[in-house]
């Protein structure tokens, strides 16, 4: 599964650099074209390195007239063993089952908010992150693990740009 739309920007305002590599999946960020998720792959889409920058190239037929975007109009949508890899040895675990413990991080921040509900709904399903931050062991709960990974992650971004 793939983190949602609101994570993925989040993310991206908050730094979090993309790389472009086979696999990635990735979405054209504008309103007429954010449903569709497009994969990089060496026969249909690639990332080209110009001096200019990154540009996601695509090959052959596609549904719509496009050959290429630039990196900065798509919006990387990192799977969860990415994720996981980005917060390196800031992640401590994993677990299915939301808690909504003490000091846990049930995903509220500037950029992705929760209402109370949603909150209640989680803290028994789902999946929990637990991870070191800023000297403070602290859970996300999401639900699902990529989402969970991703707030994480943000909480992680965001502290470090303070």
């Amino acid at each position: 599964m793939m983190i949602s739309i609101e994570l993925a920007r989040a993310l991206r305002d908050s730094g979090l650099e993309w790389k472009p590599r086979a696999g990635d999946a990735f979405l054209i960020d504008r309103i007429e074209a954010d449903e569709e998720v497009f994969i990089l792959s060496d026969m249909t889409v690639e990332a080209h390195e110009f001096s200019t920058g990154t540009v996601l190239g695509f090959n052959g037929t596609t549904e719509w007239a496009l050959d290429s975007v630039a990196i900065d109009d798509a919006l990387w949508r990192p799977h969860e063993h990415q994720l996981r890899e980005l917060l390196g040895t800031a992640f401590r675990s994993l677990r299915a089952g939301g808690s909504a413990a003490a000091g846990s991080d049930v995903g509220s921040s500037a950029a992705v908010s929760t209402d109370a509900a949603s909150t209640a709904a989680r803290a028994d399903a789902g999946f929990t992150v637990e991870a070191e931050i800023a000297g403070e062991t602290v859970q996300f709960v999401a639900d699902d693990a990529a989402n969970a990974y991703a707030r994480a992650l943000l909480r992680m971004l965001d502290s470090a740009a303070l």
